[in-house]
Formats: structure tokens, sequence, C-alpha cells
């Protein structure tokens, strides 16, 4: 049975806070210098999770940004274009890392819930013109977070691939939360990991590890990615440290983020008969809310939380909710009840 230590924080999966099991594993952790290749646990971290994805070789970054820019380096030349949804992570919120460090032009497709219609991504496949970068790589985001935590299918997932490979492209996962998409759809992730060539993983999200990412793929991607990390400052020496919680973290706590989603419907159904409007189709870990129709503002449901012991960052006339580890059913159960006394 896993422990559960208490964070009433409805801001991000990424408060979690590591499991009695994942600081014991830092504190016992066996050291070397990473970058020499010589950290058992980061080296076991890598195996394993290429292992659980079905592919060739992984690489422990610092952070998903950090992984998701080393992998969009490894797969791209300066100059080159890529195709990214338009409210994807990769293009929104990653500090234009892939203008500045990767001199790259992006191409947006507007997604409906996070999904790019294949002929849209084929409209958006430059043709070979001396006056046109070439496109060489589609970027994907499995579950998508703006578009409410959704996951996209199976089939889905075989559509962008197909198209992408018709056209010669590269195709990337932004998969920091891939493990809920795999949870919600009740498959392995080896079958998402079929339609793409690179993941990058979070281990610091759902899955409660302090810190860090992986990135997986084919070994000779893999072996570029991990010179990019080594440029972007990301060679690490004794990392162990914090590879061993993330062993953890996709070997046993995978399972349960369908009790993230199971709270996170509860929270959707509870709010709902209060009068608060949910704005997202709610499969997984995430609850887009509206509080105007109950005549609150960002400030009233603010302090409301704060008043009743939780975490929530409301702006305008609404906030996203997200459940993860440290919240029980019984947590949900209460907060409803206390913002049902107050409105």
């Amino acid at each position: 049975m896993i422990m559960v230590e208490k964070n009433l924080d409805f801001r991000s999966d990424t408060v979690t806070k590591p499991s009695p099991e994942m600081r014991e594993a830092s504190y016992n952790a066996i050291l070397g210098d990473d970058v020499y290749g010589d950290d058992p646990e980061v080296n076991e971290l890598e195996r394993v999770g290429a292992e659980i994805f079905g592919m060739e070789a992984a690489l422990f970054v610092t952070s998903g940004t950090m992984g998701n820019a080393v992998a969009v380096l490894a797969h791209t030349q300066r100059g080159d274009e890529i195709i990214l949804e338009e409210g994807s992570h990769i293009y929104v919120n990653e500090v234009g890392g892939l203008a500045v460090m990767g001199q790259l032009m992006a191409k947006t497709v507007k997604g409906i819930k996070g999904h790019m219609d294949p002929a849209d991504i084929q409209a958006g496949v430059r043709v070979d013109n001396i006056h046109f970068p070439p496109t060489t790589l589609l970027c994907v985001e499995n579950t998508h977070n703006t578009a409410g935590g959704i996951p996209l299918t199976l089939d889905q997932m075989k559509s962008y691939w197909d198209v992408a490979k018709a056209n010669n492209l590269n195709v990337h996962l932004d998969g920091a939360r891939v493990f809920n998409a795999a949870v919600a759809l009740g498959v392995d992730v080896k079958k998402i990991a079929k339609h793409v060539d690179t993941i990058q993983l979070c281990l610091s999200k759902g899955l409660a590890a302090p810190i860090g990412s992986l990135v997986v793929g084919p070994q000779d991607v893999i072996d570029k990615a991990r010179k990019y990390r080594k440029m972007l400052g990301g060679g690490m020496r004794q990392a162990g440290i914090i590879a061993a919680p993330g062993i953890i973290a996709i070997t046993e706590m995978v399972d349960r983020l369908a009790d993230d989603h199971a709270n996170a419907k509860l929270l959707a159904e509870g709010l709902t008969k209060i009068g608060i409007k949910v704005v997202n189709d709610v499969q997984t870990n995430m609850v887009y809310v509206d509080f105007s129709p109950i005549g609150w503002t960002a400030e009233d449901w603010n302090k409301t939380c704060t008043d009743m012991g939780w975490k929530s960052r409301g702006r305008g006339t609404g906030t996203r909710l997200v459940t993860h580890y440290g919240i029980e059913k019984e947590d949900i159960k209460s907060f409803i009840e206390g913002i049902a006394k107050r409105v």
C-alpha cells in the first residue's frame, strides 16, 4: 500500500511530494558520476524507462521543458519548420525555446479538444521549394493540457503517425502526462509509443517523483539528445539521489493515477451541483471551472480556498483544478462540502 502525505493543493500535479518509499530510495541511492555514465540509479532508470515504452534507449533530464528541447533539437536542423497544435505546451509554455535554441520555425494547427485533423497536418507540410523551410518534425501532446487533460486515442495517434511518415517527418510526443493517457484509455503505454519516434515523459507530475523527466526513443536520437543535454547545462553528476525516486515513479505509481481521474470526476460532479460550471470534458486529472455563474470573482475563489486550507489559483472567472497524489477521495468530498456552505 502506498502511503500518502496530505497535499491539499489544486494548482498542479507538479506540487506532488515524494512518497516515503521515494525518500528512502533517495537516501539509500548508490551514486556515481552520470556524465561518465557511472551512476547506477540513473542507468537503471533509463533502462527501465526504455523497456516500459518499448524503445531502444532513454535519457534522464531535469525537466519536461528540457526533455522536449533536447528531443526537438535532436530531430531537426536550424531553419527547419515543425508542426504543433496551437495550444501545445511546447509552443505556448516553453519560453520560445524552439526558436531561441533550435532556430526553428513553428507551423501551428488548430485542434479540437487537442486533436489535430490529419488533413490540417498534411496542409501544413511544406512542399520542396527554394523559398520554403523544410518541414521535418511533428510534435504531439498527450494528454493535452490546455484542452483539459484530454487523452488522444490510439486511432488519433496512428493518424498522426501515418501522415507524418507519408511526408518523411519524425514525430515527437510531449508526453508529460502520457501515463495518464494510457490509464484513461485502458491501454499499455507501449501502444501509444508505437505511433511516435520519441517521447518526453514527466516523473514529477502525477507520478510524484521530486524532479526530472525521461526522453525515450531510438539509440541514435537519444545519443544526440544526450549531447544537447550537456550543452544546455543538464549534465548531472551524482544524480542517483533524484533518479532513484524516478524508478519508483514509473514502476509503482502508474496504476494509482486512476484514483486521480476518479477524484477529478467526483470533483467536477460536486461543483456542477453547486452551480459552478465545468468547462472541459473531464477524462483524466484536470477540471477547468468557471465560477462566475455563482457570482464569484477570482479573489472570492482564492480567499475561500485559502480559508479552507487549500491552494488554488483562480484568474478572471475561472481556474484549473488538478487532482494528484496527496489528495484523496475524502478530501474531495470535504472540499465540495466546504464550497457549498459558502455559496
